[in-house]
């Protein structure tokens, strides 16, 4: 989870059939290669998948459910958004909490609402709900 001016770094995910939550909004990230440390992953995939090495990066939680188990770190994006390249997926915005609570994200790329992936409601509950 990036952060930038009270808004959280999103990424639609291309629609191709047979990929997880394909068409829908989810955090850049992805799967563990073998031998590599949760931080190391989401460090290599924010490479691979915006261009942009990441500074600050602080573990937040795990998330498990009956897909998978989500590691979530914290962190500010210090650079602004047309400074990062998508390397990967439709499209990226900046969405503010409420719109992530809603469970629908705008996207200036198809033109449409698209939902959140399954589960990352809840894996991000905690962080965006007031207390």
């Amino acid at each position: 989870m990036l952060e930038r001016d009270g808004r959280w770094l999103m990424q639609l995910r291309d629609s191709i059939p047979g990929i997880v939550a394909p068409g829908c909004w989810g955090l850049f990230g992805g799967h563990l290669d073998s031998g590599e440390t949760p931080e190391q992953a989401v460090r290599r995939e924010l490479i691979e998948e915006i261009g942009w090495p990441a500074g600050e990066l602080n573990f937040w939680r795990s998330h498990t459910n009956e897909r998978r188990v989500a590691h979530l770190f914290l962190g500010p994006l210090t650079v602004p958004l047309e400074q990062l390249q998508l390397l990967e997926g439709e499209a990226m915005a900046l969405v503010r909490s409420a719109e992530l609570l809603s469970g629908r994200i705008w996207s200036e790329a198809v033109q449409e609402f698209r939902p959140l992936a399954p589960g990352l409601g809840e894996a991000l509950g905690p962080l965006l709900k007031p207390h």
